[in-house]
């Protein structure tokens, strides 16, 4: 008898966030977990592969084999380049510091 694992699947946008728990067979792959989750079918957009997927934060192939209690996360592509976004908010920090000096 094979035994059940206990998993999750997380996928987050900004305005919605999905969480699946579920118990899938010991040896069961990250990709078929996801397909077992139903999740694709909640948000159209997600295409899974091995460059966006993860389990805790570290990335891993859709062939990696889950592990009992294992979060599998689904990431979003980047949308605006990480070093791009703080220039930019050190630049309005700065400019609002000079305002502030000014008065």
């Amino acid at each position: 008898m094979n035994k059940l694992i206990e998993i999750e699947v997380a996928y987050a946008l900004p305005e919605n966030q999905a969480l699946e728990c579920l118990k899938v067979p010991n040896g069961t792959t990250v990709a078929q977990a996801i397909k077992l989750s139903g999740i694709c079918n909640k948000f159209s957009e997600i295409q899974p592969n091995d460059k966006n997927l993860g389990i805790f934060g570290k990335l891993v192939k859709s062939e990696a084999i889950l592990r009992n209690h294992d979060r599998i996360e689904i990431y979003r592509p980047i949308t605006v380049d990480p070093k791009e976004k703080r220039r930019k908010r050190v630049e309005k920090a700065i400019a609002s510091n000079k305002k502030i000096n000014k008065q």
